[in-house]
């Protein structure tokens, strides 16, 4: 079929423009914005790669073995064939859920997409095997991240609020990978055609795993069969044309339908990584938790609570948080639950002001004072809040004491982390420093994020690569 047949539809208008697009054409803003992301994203890999799941990922390859031909970043790193360092960094940058989440806006939705990690593992894989640029590695990632937030905003919203419960991270993040895996290869029009037809029926992922080591895996193998689908795609295979649109396509079998005005002339227009933007997260969990964590600090703080005080928690919310939210977990007995658990994040403020990595950890979900403080805690559906839409998070915090005080405290509705209220270079960059202790020296810490400010100068990624490998 010739080329000018084909070239109508979403499929084609993502296509088209991923083709086109060169590093001259991405606004300033997006490669400051990308930037940050990268750096969060790799911080998120490194405080990943000492968890269960990465090492067991990392322990199959080293026993089935291939090509040496990308690094794993973080603890023992280690040679593997490109695809394969994509899925393993891909389950490092997701296994703490610390990673970055694209949010909406609409009231038929909040979660988009968590949409750093899967690109950016494809760029790093094959950019080390490709020898990239930094320009070269920027593109394809602002690409990666561009495509995939389109398509989440334009699925109908049954593919992952309450309906279908596809896990978006999982079954759209692969078209953030192929795109990213396409453009550092150098993919014509008709390829990236192929691999964007190939990745649909690659597509995977579900919300049931949530507080499980499968939830992460659901962004491994996104990176992983991105990486794969753009390698077939280079060889010749082919795939649908419409891959997106057509009958029996991606968005009917997935979603149900979708929306064509969120992607027909909106490629770049805003770019995702600007508008809706992503939320770098403070706090390793959940992103719809994190106004709640930040309002209880504030309660606490103000009126100096001490655990001791404390009678019980009420907190009020809407349905984008907890059930049929991602925050089901009533209560959590390990990290892995205590992510997606409002009682934990409310006990761990209140026992601790913080919750950080070391908040986040079995030791302290299971120690005698978390669980009991947890018990205290009732999370429960407000009617006024969720008459506001899933495009806008609010908790409302009811704390009573012993004694009988109420003390009442409203989460702010531009959150610390998103869009609205970003976190700034030296924040992110302090995230990263505490993300790698214990995987990085202090010097290659500090020679990371010297690099990264300069990013976009880099003639390659040998530098780069060399300080956050361990």
């Amino acid at each position: 079929m010739a080329i000018e047949s084909i070239k109508e539809g979403v499929t084609h208008e993502l296509v088209r423009f991923v083709a086109d697009t060169t590093f001259a054409d991405l606004p300033a803003e997006t490669i400051e914005i990308a930037k940050r992301c990268i750096v969060d994203g790799t911080a998120c890999m490194m405080a990943g790669s000492v968890e269960p799941a990465p090492t067991i990922l990392r322990e199959l390859a080293a026993e089935t073995r291939g090509a040496k031909q990308a690094r794993t970043l973080g603890r023992n790193s280690m040679m593997v064939p490109v695809h394969i360092a994509a899925q393993i960094n891909g389950m490092s940058g997701h296994a703490l859920d610390y990673d970055d989440t694209a949010l909406s806006e609409e009231k038929d939705r909040s979660v988009l997409i968590h949409p750093t990690v899967q690109p950016l593992s494809a760029c790093y894989a094959l950019g080390e095997q490709l020898g990239v640029t930094a320009e070269e590695f920027l593109t394809a990632f602002i690409l990666g991240f561009e495509v995939q937030v389109k398509i989440a905003e334009a699925i109908n919203a049954e593919h992952f609020t309450g309906g279908r419960g596809f896990h978006t991270s999982g079954t759209i993040g692969i078209f953030g990978a192929t795109i990213a895996a396409c453009k550092l290869l150098g993919l014509d029009y008709k390829q990236i055609t192929n691999a964007m037809g190939i990745a649909s029926t690659m597509s995977a992922g579900v919300g049931a795993n949530h507080g499980t080591m499968s939830k992460p895996l659901n962004m491994s193998r996104a990176a992983e069969n991105g990486v794969t689908a753009a390698l077939f795609a280079a060889r010749g295979m082919t795939g649908p044309n419409n891959a997106l649109e057509a009958g029996r396509g991606f968005f009917e079998a997935f979603g149900g339908g979708y929306d064509p005005k969120w992607i027909i002339g909106r490629m770049g227009n805003p770019w995702a990584i600007v508008y809706p933007g992503t939320s770098i997260k403070p706090y390793p969990s959940g992103v719809v938790g994190h106004p709640g964590m930040d309002t209880m600090k504030k309660l606490v703080e103000k009126h100096d609570i001490k655990p001791e005080d404390v009678e019980s928690i009420e907190v009020r919310t809407g349905a984008n948080v907890i059930t049929p939210g991602p925050l089901r977990i009533p209560h959590a007995n390990n990290e892995l639950e205590a992510k997606f658990c409002v009682a934990f994040q409310m006990a761990a403020i209140v026992l601790r002001r913080k919750a950080g990595l070391s908040e986040f950890s079995d030791a302290f979900v299971q120690s005698l004072e978390c669980q009991e403080m947890q018990k205290k805690v009732t999370a429960v559906l407000d009617d006024e809040i969720v008459a506001m839409g899933k495009g806008v998070i609010v908790s409302r915090i009811t704390l009573t004491t012993k004694d009988g005080q109420q003390f009442l405290e409203e989460s702010d509705r531009y959150y610390r982390g998103g869009p609205k209220n970003p976190l700034t270079w030296d924040e992110v960059s302090d995230k990263f420093r505490d993300a790698s202790q214990g995987v990085l020296s202090a010097e290659s810490v500090e020679a990371f994020l010297s690099l990264a400010k300069e990013f976009e100068t880099l003639p390659n990624l040998n530098e780069v690569l060399d300080t956050v490998t361990a």
